[in-house]
């Protein structure tokens, strides 16, 4: 009476197949989906008594991926930021310059932001990054600081040198590119630290493993990785960044644009 029904598999097979299946599963997620399915990541600092909101992003390392920068782009313009900051390494070769300024300068907020190594490593002229900012509205920074939309004073480094900043009512937010470079900031007056660190540089690792995390980062990560963390010189939001280096892989470690309201 039952003899067409299909055969159930005994559990050790089903389990069998599970444990064949997850790395295959993993590799895929790995290689194929996370490096590009880039999240808004969402984050409330203080009472959001300033009523500005911004949005982050990082490390696009951009090779020629056109549609990956786009999104970010779209991202921004549609997040409700009145202002994005990008905290370094936009490229890896002077080849891939212009491309990627072009895209940029598609956004509908002011840009600021800072040099990453990388940028630095590829030769290219500081110049025609500061003209593509610019027509954003923003600023390319090295080692300055200017007040943005909403009264945020952007405090942009790009060496551990603090220029010497106003104690003001103001919000101040410092963009560094290496997370460790926070042990290094002084706070514009004893006792009074900046209200919000943003660095990138560390790609959150990339791969990530549950229970282990990262399994390796960058020189002059620090102890500090992915997400917030608590510095002697404020708060400090490290971002897993967009693009990828040496391998175009990311797990468990989804690239971000980062929204701030504050």
């Amino acid at each position: 009476m039952h003899q067409n029904l299909p055969r159930r598999l005994p559990r050790r097979r089903w389990l069998l197949r599970g444990i064949v299946a997850s790395p295959i599963l993993g590799l895929a997620d790995a290689f194929a989906v996370e490096p590009g399915w880039i999240r808004v990541q969402r984050l409330r600092v203080g009472n959001g008594r300033h009523g500005v909101r911004f949005a982050q992003f990082t490390d696009v390392h951009f090779k020629g991926d056109t549609a990956r920068l786009e999104r970010v782009v779209e991202l921004v313009n549609t997040s409700g930021a009145q202002f994005a900051v990008f905290t370094g390494d936009l490229i890896e070769e002077e080849a891939f310059l212009e491309p990627a300024l072009a895209i940029l300068r598609t956004l509908h907020v002011p840009l600021y932001g800072i040099p990453g190594n990388h940028d630095h490593w590829s030769r290219a002229d500081f110049s025609r990054f500061r003209e593509a900012f610019a027509a954003t509205g923003g600023r390319w920074m090295q080692d300055e600081h200017l007040l943005a939309p909403g009264g945020i004073r952007i405090i942009g480094l790009d060496h551990p040198q603090v220029p010497q900043v106003p104690v003001d009512e103001a919000f101040r937010l410092v963009l560094v590119h290496y997370p460790a470079g926070a042990d290094r900031l002084v706070a514009p007056a004893p006792g009074l630290p900046y209200d919000l660190i943003l660095a990138g540089h560390t790609h959150g690792g990339q791969v990530r493993l549950p229970f282990v995390g990262p399994l390796v980062t960058p020189y002059e990560s620090g102890r500090y990785d992915l997400g917030w963390f608590v510095t002697r010189a404020g708060p400090l939001y490290v971002n897993p960044g967009i693009g990828t280096f040496y391998l175009d892989v990311r797990f468990n470690c989804r690239p971000e644009v980062t929204v701030f309201d504050v």
